[in-house]
């Protein structure tokens, strides 16, 4: 048994902020961004991740053909739930009523949709379900400090969704290899969000995204490559039966030196990353949705995907892709209207972060 993605859909906020936008408080230019990162933009939500969820799933829900009755399981792969207890598949499986669904939340970083990914196909292969709706999703910038340059230009939100169904051809994420680099924990690092006791003792509550980029683009690199090479190996597939390759959306010239090191054009490589920034969870969904929207994806395809987050999490995926590149239908979901700019939506945030350094530095 495998498990065919047979339905996809994506949700990207309205609000978008420039690297113009980010000039206006920040020091820092569009140049300096792009030339470091690739990046041009990013969408700021002004909705729960739940709300982004719900709208990707329906939309993957009516690309399939099938209705929300018929799912299983959703898995919701996030770093940013609205809520620990209950997990927040749970407001998704509610809000598009999947009566009939099971649901719970993946949180390995930015290999969290990949991850999830694995889990609803083995669950499939197992024959425990037959149809699973599979979420990347995040609202990441409300763990942005405005204040630190290096990771404030990097994220975005935003996400996407696949429904998979059993199948008895090879179709769907045929093998996977996950793995976790030892000693590398640190290296990405949110300090102080979780429930540690010690937390409760702060008077004011800070927290932001900590990194070391030349250890991670180091790490990232070599966990993606390796754990393509795993999963190319336990398959019997080469490189130049590869057709298309859709790499995790953190860094341009981290895509580029992966790209490079498998000895994969860049003509067949998705890039996205300069439209969204980093989503997290969000960027293979997203950039599946993207390529299938552009006709990047044919009928038949063989496909590979790679991503690494926090943890240092790696990932590598072999994907056969089905005879249909074209949605069997469409949703009306929406997401409720955004009154605001990006820059307004922000602004409370980078009011706290001068503030808070000013205190501290007092």
């Amino acid at each position: 048994m495998y498990a065919e993605i047979i339905g996809w859909g994506k949700c990207a906020p309205p609000a978008v902020l420039t690297n113009k936008d980010l000039e206006s408080f920040m020091e820092t230019s569009d140049e300096w961004i792009q030339t470091r990162t690739g990046i041009k933009q990013r969408h700021v939500s002004h909705v729960p991740c739940s709300e982004l969820s719900r709208v990707a799933a329906e939309r993957a829900i009516a690309c399939a053909g099938i209705k929300a009755e018929d799912i299983d399981l959703v898995i919701l792969g996030t770093t940013s739930p609205d809520e620990i207890i209950p997990n927040s598949a749970s407001i998704v499986v509610n809000a598009i009523g999947a009566v009939n669904a099971t649901g719970f939340d993946i949180n390995s970083a930015c290999t969290s949709f990949l991850y999830s990914l694995n889990v609803a196909t083995d669950m499939i292969k197992a024959g425990s379900i037959k149809t699973a709706l599979v979420i990347g999703m995040e609202k990441v910038t409300r763990y942005l400090d405005w204040e630190k340059r290096d990771s404030a230009v990097l994220f975005g939100d935003g996400g996407g969704a696949v429904v998979l169904q059993a199948t008895e051809e090879a179709l769907g994420l045929i093998d996977a290899k996950l793995s976790l680099v030892p000693e590398t924990r640190e290296m990405i690092h949110i300090p102080g969000l979780g429930m540690d006791h010690t937390n409760q003792t702060l008077q004011e509550f800070h927290y932001s995204i900590n990194f070391t980029g030349q250890d991670v683009f180091k790490h990232a690199v070599r966990g993606m490559y390796e754990a393509c090479d795993t999963v190319l190996a336990r398959t019997g597939i080469s490189l130049e039966d590869i057709d298309f390759f859709i790499p995790h959306q953190a860094n341009l010239r981290i895509i580029q030196t992966l790209a490079k090191r498998m000895h994969v054009d860049m003509e067949n490589v998705m890039v996205c990353v300069d439209k969204y920034a980093n989503t997290s969870a969000g960027t293979i969904p997203l950039s599946l949705c993207d390529a299938l929207e552009a006709g990047r994806i044919k009928p038949g395809m063989t496909m590979l995907t790679a991503s690494f987050g926090a943890g240092l999490t790696c990932g590598g995926g072999l994907i056969k892709w089905g005879e249909r590149v074209v949605p069997l239908g469409e949703s009306d979901a929406e997401l409720p209207p955004c009154n605001e700019t990006a820059l307004e939506l922000i602004q409370p945030a980078i009011d706290f972060n001068k503030a808070y350094y000013a205190k501290k530095a007092d």
